[in-house]
This record gives C-alpha cells, structure tokens and sequence, in this order.
C-alpha cells in the first residue's frame, strides 16, 4: 500500500513539473537536490522526506501542503471549490499571494454562512 503512495507523489511531481514545462535538470537547479535523486522519486523509487518536498515545492511554485497530502504526510481536508483550486494551480502567483488570496475567499465564505444562517430564522417567520 505505501509503495502505491509513493508511486503517486512521483507522477505528481513529475505531472506538475511537466506542466510548469521545467526540466529534471532544470528542478534539480532551483532546489538544489540531485537530479538522479529526483528522477528516482518521480519514478517512485524513493520517498522524499518533508523537507525534500518542501523544496520540490519551492522550485516548482506550488503549495508544499499539496506535495504533503499526496505523499501521505497531512491528511486530506475537504475537497477545494473550483476556487481554490484555480488560485493553488496558478503558476504566477507566490506562494504568498496565494494564501493572502485564499485566507481572504475563506473569510468572506465565513461571513456569508453567518449572516445565511442568522437570515434563515427570520425567514420561517414570514412563512409562518
């Protein structure tokens, strides 16, 4: 079971490092971890620890959190809205941007449940 898992962060990696169109080589550059090292993590011969992935992360330009949860290191939180997802997946945006971007989405979701869940009451009034 854990060698599928360890399959899956691989073609993960190797999936998100194609779409970035950045080269082993190239990755193995930015983040200063040996190029045969990577390609033996992307063909899921090798498991990254945490901190091999958080700079797999950085050299890519995507959420450390996500490389953690395909690799079995954080359990998986409820499944993101289509928001969420286009602002993790956007390859421009800093990691930094992305969160402020997030935290801001999330705060403003929070409100509206507030203030739908403090409308509903009055509403059984009018019906009633």
């Amino acid at each position: 079971m854990a060698s599928s898992k360890v399959g899956s962060i691989g073609e993960y990696i190797r999936e998100q490092r194609q779409r970035a169109k950045v080269s082993l080589r190239q990755l193995a550059e930015t983040t200063g971890v040996s190029n045969p090292y990577l390609s033996q993590i992307e063909r899921g011969l090798r498991k990254p620890s945490a901190e091999i992935l958080q700079q797999i992360a950085k050299g890519l330009r995507i959420s450390a959190e996500a490389l953690y949860i395909q690799a079995g290191i954080l359990e998986d939180r409820e499944a993101d809205s289509d928001v969420q997802s286009a602002v993790r997946a956007d390859l421009i945006l800093s990691e930094r941007q992305k969160q402020v971007l997030l935290d801001i989405y999330e705060s403003f979701r929070k409100e509206n449940e507030g203030a739908s869940a403090q409308e509903a009451p009055s509403r059984k009034e009018e019906v009633v």
